[in-house]
């Protein structure tokens, strides 16, 4: 799948657990940063890729894409899987730990928006003629449908069309059947 992809889905599953799970007391710099976490998570998986979109986004990104490719073992390799997620999660946690001093942001949630975002980016790998990983270090990428040939091509006519429109039917069918829910959300911060 494309960053652009990989964004919308990262998003998408977040606004799904916004709108299913009880509405609690955040702040708003909880979730911006949130937010944000969720579309680094999103694009996280690629960080062993040296032309992916996360390291684009960076000043001398590409160059430092480079020389991390190699100890991950190339693209779809750790980081696009179960321990991978783990690894990331680990780390992360820890990370947020060092920052925890930040009164205004619930690290908890951040985290999660994080691990949401990167867990949609394995799904949607899951989706592609390629699969992913999910057991390495086993050297078998699974994906969804079992037949590669019945799988998307990433940037091809079927994510261009039919994925990322259908992902953002999901988002506008979620925010409008829980419009209550964002009015609320809207309402305590636009006070």
């Amino acid at each position: 799948m494309t960053g652009r992809t990989h964004d919308l889905a990262a998003f998408t599953a977040l606004t799904y657990v916004f709108t299913t799970t009880p509405l609690q007391d955040i702040s708003l710099a909880t979730a911006l940063v949130a937010f944000s976490a969720n579309m680094i998570g999103g694009l996280a998986p690629d960080i062993d890729q040296p032309t992916a979109a996360l390291w684009r986004r960076m000043r001398g990104g590409n160059i430092l894409g480079k020389l991390i490719q190699p100890l991950l073992g190339g693209h779809r390799y750790i980081s696009h899987s179960i321990i991978g997620i783990f690894l990331f999660g680990i780390v992360l946690n820890y990370l947020l730990q060092l920052a925890s001093n930040v009164v205004l942001i619930d690290m908890e949630i951040v985290w999660w928006a994080f691990m949401i975002g990167m867990i949609s980016h394995l799904i949607m790998d899951s989706f592609t003629e390629e699969g992913v990983p999910w057991f390495f270090p086993i050297p078998i990428k699974l994906g969804f449908p079992p037949f590669r040939f019945l799988r998307i091509k990433t940037n091809g006519i079927v994510e261009k069309s039919f994925v990322f429109p259908v992902l953002l039917m999901a988002n506008v069918y979620m925010f409008w059947t829980n419009y209550q829910k964002v009015l609320e959300f809207l309402k305590y911060y636009l006070k």
